[in-house]
């Protein structure tokens, strides 16, 4: 699936999130859950610039405002893996989820708040 524009992305990101239900976890349950998964992939979707203020350990960031190259780059995932998604606030994870999920990703979780309410551990 290719995109041409931003607008044609934004519109496919707003009808999959008619469509499908998010699995939005709070940070409590996003800890718990991710610390019991043997099978977890960390993904970070904010940008470059978001990334060097720091980052959850052992996150892969893939920044959503890349448009096609993100849809890309996540239809290359491992649809197998259960994907722990988050932005700086959760709206950009919770499109992310939408998106994973539409192309086969079956198991993503998006973490209620994002980055900006995180009290885990952080790496710089």
């Amino acid at each position: 699936m290719r995109f041409k524009s931003g607008v044609m992305l934004r519109i496919f990101i707003f009808a999959q999130l008619k469509l499908l239900k998010m699995s939005d976890l709070s940070q409590e349950e996003w800890i718990e859950q991710l610390a019991q998964d043997d099978n977890a992939f960390v993904l970070d979707v904010r940008t470059s610039e978001e990334v060097e203020e720091g980052y959850i350990p052992g996150a892969t960031n893939i920044d959503i405002y890349l448009g096609q190259e993100f849809l890309d780059e996540i239809e290359k995932l491992d649809k197998s893996k259960n994907y722990y998604v988050y932005c700086r606030s959760g709206n950009r994870s919770g499109q992310a989820c939408a998106i994973m999920n539409s192309v086969g990703i079956a198991n993503a979780y998006n973490l209620e708040g994002g980055f900006m309410n995180w009290e885990g551990e952080v790496a710089e």
